[in-house]
């Protein structure tokens, strides 16, 4: 307080803020003298992460910006005082930790939880920025090419202990890989766990020795000046949960459902520690807060998992429900998966920490692991990742367009297109299969007998009915793919059905739910239930005139011939115009649906409505485009812009040679007209002329012709002057 207090001042201090001064907390507070405010302080604790972009870093930072400082700190440090100073106050943006960072790339928007963020800094004015901050959080799990940057920052700082104005952290967030090949505790007994004092004897995964080497600098440099700068290492075991790190590729295949089964990379038995990343981020938290004698911690959770144990987990929630087996030769062969994830998915160790549960606070989202929790951390995906369903379904009068726009929607949202009659026939052909796979065997199965039962039932009904199901078993079949996983996780869209009131109140009904007595909505299956209704309509006249004008085999094909296409029309006409319609269901439901009419006979592939539904719903929740897919439309880009390139050559071409043509006719013209102008000059420099030559023939010529011969005659010495005189004498004669 040098510059505020002078002698004989005496500074008194409340137990609260002697706690608060003790503890860390960010709590401002302020020096008075004589009953006048002097200066405010503030105590902060401010952040440095490097790469806040990445999945590992990002995370961590984002859970500390929502953390107070000192928020972690148990009973025995002082809860009854902290709840005096500060417990109400821990929401407050004072007491929160202040996070900066570097980004890998500069053009992504601003995280909304760092105070600052650097990019492309020089290791000047790196060194610059660390010196600003209480602490310092390298993170090198799941980049390899910062632990070069993270041990040059480390050495640098130390190197500058002498100029801190005040003691700083430096925590190193390293991997479990760097005990990979350790052997375990007990060779007698290969169960026994390895923990933290064991560090000393591990051995690290031959791509991961730089990572080991930064985690003893780290530890070294820390030794030197504890009062100046101490330092931590946390060993992390695989990072899962907030839109998934090196497991995203299993969550990922399982969304997409293209595969009938998730691999599992080799045998599948090696135990993989892991741990939460926001239960990382927390005991990141506990060690800056509790400044521990320890130096080196080790971060998983309490389970013991193998990989197929957590490959089955999420491909049971998530996916297919079933694993297959593939060699990890084979496994180089998956893209989307690097070396490194390879090598971190092949980890087998069993490593258990202690230190942890002595000596933090911890308040742990995933503590028994990932398939005890995959539920949450399932939820968690798809919620991180925007992988949301959308569930729409598109209802009007026959040959109103329904299934070309639910076609191209389906396309643009990724979306599963649900007919009646396409489902049916899907439901025959798997039931079929799966008959005919059975060869007949296990005929007292029950889910066989269950199986030829419907099947019977479901061609019985179509033979008796004409190719139309009764309204049990359409409900049936629809409920069951609306519930299937593929539906529930990218979406669907319901082309033309339900159609009345009471088919759409047996479809969504859901038994489980119960009624609430305050609420007047119907019981209803929300899982389930579309999120957009567009009831599309148009006159009868128009919708005649498209029947028309369609080719006589795609009618047919389409039971839209004349009298079918009536009868159909007819039939929704009535069915909606009572007060119970489909759309009154949803009205109920207050799923207000949204009436689009079409009149524009000339948009046969309704783009108007397309671009309307489009801009109802908004954007799509999913993955976007594949590789394949963006390099198919890419190729397809290519070949428009070569085809449009070829064009307009034609097209320059064409104009070329027209305009060349133009400018031969128009020269020729100028030709013939130059042409004809110099005759007509000709013709008249003649006609003028004429008096002229008549003139001089009958009197300049005669007289000429005499002179000339006299002049011959004489031979004067100077014939010019000879025929001057000439022609004056023989003047004045005439």
């Amino acid at each position: 307080f040098k510059g505020i207090l002078h002698p004989p001042d005496v500074l008194f201090l409340s137990p609260p803020l002697l706690f608060s001064l003790a503890t860390g907390r960010t709590k401002p507070f302020r020096l008075t003298r004589g009953g006048n405010m002097a200066k405010e302080f503030q105590l902060s604790k401010r952040i440095f992460i490097n790469n806040i972009d990445s999945y590992s870093s990002k995370c961590i930072a984002k859970y500390l910006s929502t953390c107070a400082v000192g928020g972690s700190l148990g009973e025995d440090e002082g809860e009854e005082e902290e709840n005096k100073v500060s417990r109400k106050d821990d929401t407050v943006e004072d007491d929160r930790f202040q996070i900066v960072g570097t980004v890998r790339n500069k053009n992504e928007k601003v995280k909304s939880f760092a105070l600052e963020e650097y990019s492309a800094l020089s290791r000047d004015e790196l060194l610059q920025r660390l010196m600003e901050c209480d602490v310092i959080v390298y993170n090198i799990s799941e980049d390899a090419e910062v632990t070069d940057e993270a041990t040059w920052a480390i050495s640098a700082l130390h190197s500058e202990m002498e100029h801190f104005g005040s003691p700083k952290m430096f925590v190193l967030v390293s991997t479990l890989m760097t005990w990979a090949m350790t052997k375990p505790a007990d060779p007698d007994d290969p169960e026994v766990p390895l923990i933290e004092d064991d560090f000393r004897r591990k051995r690290p995964h031959p791509s991961f020795k730089e990572q080991a080497s930064a985690e003893k600098l780290v530890l070294k440099l820390g030794k030197t000046k504890k009062s100046k700068l101490s330092t931590y290492v946390v060993a992390a075991g695989l990072q899962y949960g907030m839109g998934e790190g090196v497991f995203h590729y299993f969550f990922k295949a399982s969304w997409l459902g293209e595969l009938s089964s998730i691999p599992v990379f080799g045998s599948g038995t090696n135990i993989i520690p892991a741990i939460h990343v926001y239960d990382l981020a927390c005991i990141v938290q506990n060690v800056i807060d509790h400044k521990p004698r320890a130096h080196y911690f080790i971060a998983v959770d309490d389970s013991k998992n193998t990989l197929e144990d957590i490959v089955k987990a999420i491909s049971y929630v998530l996916g297919p429900e079933e694993v297959n087996k593939v060699s990890r030769d084979d496994a180089h062969l998956t893209q989307e998966l690097t070396q490194t994830d390879l090598d971190q998915l092949s980890l087998n160790l069993r490593i258990e920490p202690v230190l942890l549960r002595d000596m933090f606070n911890l308040r742990w989202v995933c503590e028994s692991g990932i398939t005890e929790n995959i539920d949450s951390v399932v939820e968690e995906y798809k919620q991180t990742r925007r992988l949301l369903p959308i569930k729409i379904c598109i209802l009007g009068p026959p040959a109103v367009g329904k299934t070309s726009v639910a076609a191209h929607l389906c396309n643009h949202y990724k979306l599963h297109h649900i007919r009646v009659k396409e489902a049916t026939e899907e439901k025959i052909k798997h039931l079929e299969e799966m008959l005919q796979q059975s060869g007949g065997e296990n005929e007292n199965d029950e889910a066989l007998k269950e199986a030829q039962e419907l099947l019977d039932s479901l061609k019985d009904s179509l033979s008796q009915r004409g190719d139309q199901l009764d309204d049990e078993n359409v409900l049936r079949i629809i409920r069951e793919k609306l519930n299937s996983k593929p539906c529930r996780n990218q979406g669907f869209l319901l082309d033309g059905y339900p159609i009345t009131y009471e088919q759409a109140k047996e479809l969504f009904f859901d038994e489980d739910m119960e009624k609430d007595p305050r609420s007047k909505l119907l019981p209803h299956n929300k899982k389930i239930i579309p999120e957009y209704i567009f009831s599309l309509d148009a006159t009868d006249e128009f919708l005649k005139e498209r029947v028309q004008n369609l080719p006589q085999s795609v009618a047919e094909e389409m039971h839209y011939t004349q009298d079918e296409f009536l009868q159909r029309l007819s039939t929704f006409r009535e069915a909606n115009t009572e007060d119970d319609t489909v759309l009154n269901y949803f009205d109920e439901l207050e799923i207000h649906p949204e009436h689009i009419e079409i009149s524009n006979i000339n948009d046969t592939e309704n783009r108007a409505v397309i671009e309307k539904i489009i801009e109802v719903v908004g954007g799509a929740m999913n993955y976007g485009p594949t590789q394949k897919e963006q390099a198919e439309e890419e190729r397809k880009r290519a070949v428009e812009r070569h085809q449009h390139l070829i064009q307009e050559a034609a097209e320059m071409e064409l104009i070329e040679a027209v305009e060349k043509a133009r400018m031969t006719v128009l020269l020729e013209e100028w030709n013939k007209n130059v042409k004809e102008v110099k005759k007509q000059e000709h013709e008249l420099l003649e006609t003028r002329s004429i008096p002229m030559r008549h003139y001089l023939m009958k009197y300049v010529i005669p007289t000429l012709t005499q002179g000339l011969l006299e002049c011959c005659k004489v031979k004067p010495e100077d014939p010019v002057d000879f025929l001057a005189e000439y022609f004056l004498r023989n003047s004045s004669e005439d």
